[in-house]
């Protein structure tokens, strides 16, 4: 076995990777940038090297560093995580020449299956089932339309060397051709160095799902069941799952023969990843094999029982799979959600910033956290926001989801935004709670995108009454605190005014039952409801986690999370928040009087909705545009975000030039 493996990557990935070979007692090495130089796969490796400047194209692209970090070490292999150069074949090339393992396919497969056309080809080949579409080379926009015209709308134009959502657009008409064509060569061009693009029949009410193989030098190919990803937004993922809610066995065995057949077609080793497109009455399409990893691989193993880095592992140390096809059982079920450094109510712009506080929720049998983050860590604006993939698993669909909605709710994130509110509100749908699933399910579920009414409505009595209870029990201990100075005892009451959204709420709260450290359980009544509440909640700490018993006597487990605001509380639960202000009677009559702040009026503004490369302005000064016309493009995350007036205006003053840094919020022009 390999005595030292470098990790050609950073974050969740090789954090993960990592782990396992502590457990299998090999040494790592971490490789690291200028902006990683205190991140935790740095933190968690036994030794790093550093390769380069914060960008990606000065550090983990560089192959040569790599390999120089390789000899630097005495590293016998490299693991390349995904992304970056997990799917290159010239990284793969570079690593045998010097004698250094590569810890995934051979450069043959890479190139095969690396290239969307030329794979979709040998699938035909190997009798796997494929979309119709124009297999070679689209020329331009011209030849785009007369393609698109000959397939039928809608279609899908896709980067021959693309994944991740990049270089990717649906069009249903020609003018979406014309656009649509443009902006995803642009991104492809930007992404992977490779601009050709084809087109294929873009497939109706479609789902998502996946095949994981695993393979050896001894002629052992394995499919390890499936995951359902149809739950994307920009063709990335968001929800995955293993088992598919859709699939019966037939067709499971169907898919799983294919992607062996795909898989041996190209002398396939390591572990792998084949794609398919699933319509309404089960029949499935090959889209393209990920040669490497994929993000979404514990779901797998949680079913399986399998470690697949593990596997990886062995197999490049050319052993034998300790397993046969009949050996793969499917037991329970098992939901990842990707948490993103994004604000989902300003269209899911990346946040970046330092992680003030982070506590993620406990790993345990039903809960597994992969992350590469820590509190007090940055979210770098040169990678992807990726906080971490929070894992549940259960006996079934909907304890798995039981599990991931209390986990979401004591996700305890602040300092950047994030999409946990997006993503407690998914796994809330009547859909999703149905498994009806496809990869248009967000649009259809969201046509307006994302925003606060879209959080399920939740009786606020509840949160009302932990806000006054949680607050009296600050005051009670402030109160013993100051008695224990003759002359400074005060007494606490026993009402409290509780102000949400403007309006007042009278709370009862019975003398909490609490010691210097917290609370042990409490008694609030809001007009005929009655709250009971057992909790072992200490000051200081932000979640709240209980048995609540309402007036019926039933016990909820129930997770809050509770930030002070000087006299006032904001509480989290289910993603939605309550901003409340508690009061006494007399404080809360002295309230009304204060003034309130207007902000300022920005609509004559546009404003950079994230931090970016500002690539080209539309518009001059004095220019008349109309509403939905395009103003500018701004580049971030290697994504063109393109911005549009959302009214009719004339152009004032531009502020800033193609090819700046933008920071969020920063003024592009001003309109008159």
């Amino acid at each position: 076995m390999f005595k030292k493996i470098l990790i050609a990557n950073r974050g969740e990935i090789a954090c993960r990777v990592i782990k396992t070979c502590r457990k299998m007692g090999i040494k790592t090495v971490a490789v690291y940038s200028d902006a990683d130089r205190s991140a935790l796969h740095v933190e968690m490796a036994d030794e790093a090297v550093h390769i380069g400047e914060s960008p990606t194209a000065k550090s983990y692209l560089v192959i040569d560093r790599i390999v120089e970090a390789c000899k630097q070490t005495g590293a016998e292999a490299v693991h390349p995580g995904y992304g970056f150069l997990s799917e290159n074949k010239a990284f793969q090339e570079a690593l045998a020449k010097n004698n250094i393992v590569f810890i995934g396919p051979d450069a043959e497969a890479i190139e095969a299956m690396g290239d969307k056309i030329a794979s979709k080809k040998l699938a035909q080949k190997a009798g796997v089932s494929t979309v119709p579409g124009y297999n070679d080379i689209i020329r331009d926009v011209a030849h785009a339309k007369e393609i698109a015209g000959k397939i039928g709308y809608p279609v899908m134009m896709k980067a021959s060397a693309g994944g991740g959502g990049k270089g990717m657009r649906i069009a249903h008409s020609e003018s979406e051709v014309q656009e649509g064509f443009e902006r995803a060569m642009s991104e492809a061009k930007s992404s992977f160095g490779d601009d050709r693009m084809f087109i294929e029949k873009y497939v109706d009410q479609p789902r998502h799902i996946e095949i994981q193989i695993i393979a050896d030098r001894h002629g052992n190919t394995l499919y390890v069941g499936e995951r359902e990803c149809s739950i994307q937004r920009r063709h990335q993922k968001v929800i995955e799952e293993a088992p598919s809610p859709f699939l019966d066995e037939k067709t499971r065995k169907a898919m799983g023969e294919q992607a062996v057949a795909l898989a041996r077609a190209v002398n396939y080793v390591s572990a792998g990843t084949v794609e398919f497109i699933v319509d309404g009455n089960r029949n499935f399409y090959f889209l393209e094999m990920n040669t490497r990893l994929q993000v979404e691989h514990p779901v797998t193993e949680l079913v399986t029982g399998l470690d697949l880095v593990e596997l990886m592992i062995r197999v490049a140390n050319k052993e034998k799979l300790p397993i046969t096809q009949a050996d793969i059982k499917l037991k329970g079920w098992a939901l990842e959600a990707r948490v993103y450094a994004e604000d989902p109510y300003r269209s899911f712009l990346p946040s970046t910033g330092r992680l003030v506080r982070y506590l993620p929720p406990a790993e345990n049998k039903n809960v597994r956290v992969d992350t590469g983050v820590y509190e007090g860590g940055e979210i770098s604006v040169f990678y992807d926001p990726m906080i971490a993939k929070l894992c549940t698993y259960g006996a079934d669909r909907a304890e798995a989801t039981m599990h991931m909605r209390n986990a979401l709710d004591s996700y305890y994130v602040r300092g950047v935004s994030h999409n946990i509110p997006f993503l407690a509100s998914l796994l809330r749908k009547k859909r999703f709670e149905e498994g009806r699933l496809t990869t248009n399910f967000i649009a259809e579920e969201y046509p307006e995108g994302f925003s606060a009414k879209d959080l399920p409505a939740k009786d606020p009595t509840l949160l009302l009454a932990i806000a006054a209870l949680v607050h009296a029990a600050y005051q009670r201990r402030a109160a013993g605190i100051s008695g224990q100075i003759a002359g400074h005892g005060r007494q606490v009451p026993e009402t409290w005014t509780v102000v949400e959204g403007g309006r007042h709420h009278h709370v009862w709260v019975a003398p909490p039952s609490a010691d210097a450290a917290g609370i042990a359980s409490g008694t609030a009544k809001i007009g005929d409801t009655k709250v009971h509440i057992m909790t072992g909640w200490t000051f200081g700490d932000p979640l709240l986690k209980a048995d609540v018993v309402v007036n019926n006597g039933k016990s909820e487990h129930f997770v809050v999370q509770v930030d002070r605001r000087n006299v006032g509380y904001r509480l989290s639960n289910a993603g939605a928040q309550m901003d409340v202000s508690v009061y006494t009677a007399r404080e809360a009559e002295l309230a009304k009087l204060m003034p309130v702040k207007v902000p300022p009026d920005m609509s004559r503004f546009l404003l950079s909705p994230m931090p970016g490369l500002l690539v080209s302005l539309a518009v001059k000064e004095g220019q008349d545009v109309k509403a939905g016309e395009t103003l500018a493009i701004v580049e971030a995350m290697k994504m063109e975000n393109v911005l549009k007036a959302e009214r009719d205006g004339t152009v004032k003053k531009i502020s800033e030039k193609a090819g700046a840094s933008l920071a969020v919020d920063q003024v592009i022009l001003e309109f008159a």
